[in-house]
């Protein structure tokens, strides 16, 4: 009787109930490396990206920077240089597996006043695999 229960349970019950592991939302991911961002906490920062992460310019070929070393050394030294920096999201929008932000950043690199910049933030799995910045 226990191996008839055992088998219903497991054809019934939809697998994600029994098997399920927590996997982040494309949101989620973006949201939590928003927030390490914001605290300029580079290496928590960098657990949100994938091995191969590329940051490009919108239109540019050539990437700005490939792979979480050099992603590393462009963020720690913008937190370095940006002891104020905050960014808010003004707009978001979130396609397949791309998520559209609209934000408004300060104090980067000791400048007050607002800048705009639009992030498009593409992820494989749970992590960033490419940011394009406009």
């Amino acid at each position: 009787m226990r191996l008839v229960i055992f088998f219903l349970i497991l054809f019934l019950v939809p697998s994600k109930f029994l098997f399920s592991q927590k996997k982040q939302s494309i949101v989620e991911v973006v949201e939590e490396n928003l927030m390490y961002y914001n605290q300029r906490n580079i290496d928590s920062f960098m657990t949100s990206f994938s091995d191969s992460i590329v940051l490009y310019f919108f239109g540019n070929e050539i990437p700005i920077a490939h792979g979480k070393e050099k992603i590393r050394d462009l963020y720690a030294r913008l937190f370095e240089a940006s002891p104020n920096l905050h960014s808010t999201i003004i707009h978001r929008a979130i396609i397949d597996n791309k998520v559209i932000d609209h934000e408004s950043i300060v104090g980067r690199k000791g400048k007050m006043e607002p800048i705009e910049m639009i992030m498009i933030y593409e992820i494989e799995g749970d992590k960033i695999q490419q940011m394009t910045v406009l």
